[in-house]
């Protein structure tokens, strides 16, 4: 009798190897993405942006992807060239774009002929009230804003291009294994990105006891760098993988115009799209104003002494990745003694850690423990959706749950301005959920697209998938700080503050507002593709491994 051929992927060690490469260099890309996020007033005070400046560049990071269509281009790269050649080329993009980011913002670019240019040109005005507020430049936006903008298109381009790789890559590892609970994993890694840089951009930006935010930059930068490496290795193990089954990294049959038609004409790839678009909008975005948001809304203790040296920084990360292994490991270990054991290190240090943040007084190491308990929870719901199903369900329940928090933020964080233990409460347990809420939709969604399309189009389906999902996420932060600075043109708390070269205490009712309407919208579609599952047995809430 004939040994079944063994191959990498067979093997559960080197297949989980082959996702934490990935999953590195979407955490390095996660950092560069919100790498100004937290030291957005910072960028007020020292580059003279305000928060329409601020808003239009973080929204440029998706405008080629929307306008050029660039995404679309990638689907198809993918499906022709394969995840090996998509991967590199995505972390070189990711990597040019980061370092013209880098320049633009850095001290470099003041007072050279550069940053006279771009003073002169791109000054885009139409006249049209709507039509100027989403364009990419407008008159009067800063030069740095201007040239950090096409530095993020172009990081953009390989961030989303990085995306869809990830995502067939993990198809093509673990096809028919533990899909779900593999990309729940790769997210939840990667959004420990999110914790990174909020806890390290103000650091870099104030080391030394002085304000440099290109150092921020600099450290982003640095992780592009190594999420290029990640890529690399990651090509070797898929080329020996396909040497080994004989598959060829090319498709077989060309691309065709038609394919896009068979994912389009798809009533369920519709409702994950649009249901894709509104979830991510209303979070994605938030990310980028939530911690001048934490600023406006919460009374901080000023740190002092130790709590405001940068050694409390180092060890305060380290106290978080703690929260984070303990609890990812504790979904993964046999013994329930174990299990009990690091999920109580894991609560320990999450209490350790928000008591630290409190201590320091920044919002920032707030808003950090953002992604800690998708952490903990990921790979369950991951291993959830592979053995039980219910993927359309967790997609309602994300929703609900995001409504509350954005809710919350508007109408009773605000309450507790005046008491530090009160609001700093409030702030951890609705970050904390909303996080969770933010782990419910990829473990749910991403594993259902293959049930959605062929197989040889999911990367054109991914593609379409991200096209559409960064349409939003191109237009809010720019609608984030448009609205921002128009309801708060008459605030007077505000004017005195811009005049005086202060920090600005915005008010962030109406923007939380119009992002808690995006979750009811998408509750609505989770509502109806789960009554369209259920009528047309799409299998959304059927498990992704079937029992024998």
């Amino acid at each position: 009798m004939t040994e079944k051929l063994q191959t990498l992927r067979d093997n559960a060690a080197i297949r989980w190897i082959a996702l934490l490469l990935l999953a590195l260099a979407m955490f390095c890309a996660y950092i560069f993405m919100d790498i100004l996020s937290p030291i957005k007033e910072l960028m007020e005070s020292t580059r003279g942006w305000d928060s329409k400046a601020f808003g239009t560049m973080e929204g440029a990071e998706t405008f080629l992807n929307v306008f050029v269509f660039f995404l679309i281009f990638a689907g198809i790269i993918l499906d022709k060239m394969g995840v090996r050649f998509t991967a590199i080329l995505s972390g070189a993009v990711m990597l040019t774009g980061g370092l013209i980011k880098f320049y633009a913002i850095s001290e470099y670019f003041i007072g050279s002929s550069m940053e006279a240019w771009f003073t002169s040109n791109l000054n885009w005005h139409t006249g049209i009230g709507f039509i100027d507020d989403i364009l990419p430049f407008y008159q009067g936006m800063p030069a740095s804003a201007k040239l950090a903008a096409i530095g993020f298109m172009i990081f953009g381009c390989g961030a989303e291009m990085g995306g869809i790789t990830v995502s067939r890559g993990i198809v093509k590892w673990f096809k028919g294994r533990e899909t779900a609970l593999a990309m729940g994993s790769e997210m939840a890694l990667a959004r420990l990105g999110v914790a990174t840089c909020m806890i390290f951009s103000p650091f870099f930006a104030k080391l030394g006891g002085e304000i440099h935010v290109d150092n921020s930059v600099k450290f982003g930068v640095v992780l592009l760098c190594i999420a290029l490496m990640m890529f690399i290795i990651y090509f070797f193990m898929d080329k020996k993988l396909d040497a080994q089954t004989g598959e060829a990294e090319e498709q077989d049959d060309p691309f065709k115009i038609s394919d896009l038609g068979k994912i389009l004409s798809s009533l369920g790839f519709w409702l994950v799209a649009l249901l894709c678009v509104l979830y991510y909008s209303a979070i994605f975005p938030f990310q980028k104003y939530a911690v001048n948001m934490l600023q406006c809304n919460l009374t901080l203790v000023p740190g002092e002494g130790f709590w405001a040296s940068s050694g409390v920084t180092i060890v305060q990360y380290l106290i978080m990745l703690l929260v984070a292994v303990g609890s990812f490991a504790s979904n993964f270990s046999k013994k329930k003694s174990a299990k009990i054991g690091l999920m109580a290190m894991a609560v320990v240090a999450l209490i350790v850690y928000c008591y630290m943040g409190y201590m320091r007084g920044t919002a920032e190491t707030i808003f950090a423990v953002f992604p800690l308990l998708a952490v903990a929870i990921t790979p369950i719901l991951g291993n959830y959706v592979d053995h039980k199903g219910k993927a359309a369900s967790m997609l309602m329940i994300g929703s609900i749950l995001l409504v509350i928090c954005h809710l919350t933020f508007a109408f009773i964080l605000p309450l507790c301005k005046g008491s530090a233990v009160g609001g700093t409460i409030v702030a951890y347990v609705t970050i904390l959920v909303l996080g969770a809420s933010f782990s419910l939709v990829p473990a749910a969604l991403w594993p259902s697209v293959p049930k959605l399309v062929d197989e040889k189009i999911i990367g054109s389906a991914y593609a379409l998938i991200f096209w559409i999902q960064n349409i939003g996420l191109w237009l809010f932060p720019l609608l984030i700080g448009n609205v921002l600075e128009s309801t708060n043109a008459g605030n007077a708390a505000v004017v005195a503050a811009k005049q005086a070269g202060e920090f600005v205490p915005y008010d962030y009712t109406w923007p939380l507002v119009m992002l808690a309407c995006l979750g009811i919208a998408a509750l609505i579609i989770g509502v109806y593709l789960k009554a369209v599952d259920k009528k047309k047995d799409l299998g959304l809430e059927e498990p992704n491994i079937k029992a024998e």
